[in-house]
């Protein structure tokens, strides 16, 4: 499942936060920060001699080092789709060592993220996860309950930004941070700009309002998301502060039950398993794992907004070469008969 990733040392509310831990995207390292789930058992596992003659038992497969044992790696790969690779190389968490392994053929399938515009920019192809294996990590606005309350209008922002962020655009936002080095206060600018989202802004809705502190953790995707919340929001008159949070769940939640953090963009599969302490619940459906996850943080006097159809989380690829080759294009494909 996909947690904060690619954290550095540095310090949220002041001396309170710690360096980041858990799995993700990016090169930082892949302790984790949400309890383990429950295993997935959607489909059963092959027989021995069935996966011992499958095309995984003739490739390699590369990922954070942890994998083997997560349940949405290759423990959920064995438990789901009954793939047993031929051995399992430990890299990075979905970085740069990754991808060069991948496209050496060091290793033939990877463990990489579905946001990551590495994926578009190698030509490699993410398959399809035709066995619902991963959950629904889609980007999600977790909001303290009383500012939505006493605030309607933030919500609609924020929801407004979700329904706009597709996967494909989402993807390119990383790309333009990635690839092309710009600022994300510079990138969250010219999206909310070419769609036109701050055409009908009310400066005054919040002019009379308490200041609105976002959280982000501190790597790409969470600067430009918690920038596109800050814009949206300042364009209709509220005071916004932006505010650097550690990658741990351990601390970031604390924070926002305190109300230190007012907004934070999060995850939902991924912040519900952590919320309900890896109870599973999180299904493949975002609608409903948002629901789930709206309900879970009740108590905590937070809610969750409407996720939007992008996500970051687990994907995995393969080379366009090893695709037409076996003419891969999703999960169970690799279960066919060894060559």
């Amino acid at each position: 499942m996909r947690t904060f990733r690619r954290v550095t040392g540095g310090a949220v509310l002041l001396a309170l936060l710690v360096s980041a831990c858990g799995p993700g995207a990016g090169s930082q390292s892949p302790s984790p920060s949400v309890a383990p789930t429950a295993v997935p058992t959607a489909a059963p596992t092959a027989a021995p001699s069935e996966a011992a003659n499958s095309l995984a038992s003739t490739l390699i497969f590369g990922g954070p080092p942890e994998c083997p044992q997560r349940p949405f790696c290759l423990l959920g790969l064995e438990q789901t789709y009954g793939l047993h690779f031929k051995d399992f190389k430990p890299l990075d968490v979905g970085g740069p060592i990754t991808v060069e392994a991948l496209a050496n053929n060091e290793i033939q399938v990877a463990l990489l993220f579905s946001s990551d515009p590495t994926i578009s920019a190698r030509n490699f192809v993410m398959l399809a996860d035709d066995m619902g294996l991963q959950r629904a990590d889609n980007i999600v606005p977790v909001v303290n309950a009383q500012l939505v309350s006493d605030y309607p209008v933030v919500a609609g922002l924020l929801n407004r930004i979700s329904a706009e962020l597709t996967q494909d655009v989402l993807v390119e936002l990383n790309r333009q941070s990635t690839v092309e080095h710009a600022d994300a206060s510079d990138i969250a600018t010219d999206w909310l700009a070419a769609g036109d989202l701050l055409a009908d802004a009310d400066p005054g809705a919040g002019a009379d309002a308490p200041q609105i502190v976002v959280g982000k953790t501190n790597f790409y995707e969470q600067d430009i998301l918690s920038e596109l919340y800050a814009q949206i929001l300042e364009a209709d008159g509220f005071t916004v502060v932006r505010q650097d949070a550690s990658g741990s769940r351990e601390v970031v939640f604390p924070a926002l039950e305190a109300g230190d953090i007012d907004i934070l963009p999060e995850y939902a599969a991924t912040a519900l398993e952590f919320v309900n302490g890896g109870a599973g619940q999180a299904t493949a459906d975002a609608t409903e794992t948002t629901d789930l996850l709206r309900t879970a943080l009740e108590p905590m006097g937070l809610t969750a907004l409407d996720p939007a159809p992008a996500t970051d989380q687990n994907a995995i690829v393969v080379t366009q070469d090893l695709s037409d080759q076996y003419g891969l294009t999703k999960i169970s494909d690799l279960g066919q008969p060894a060559p």
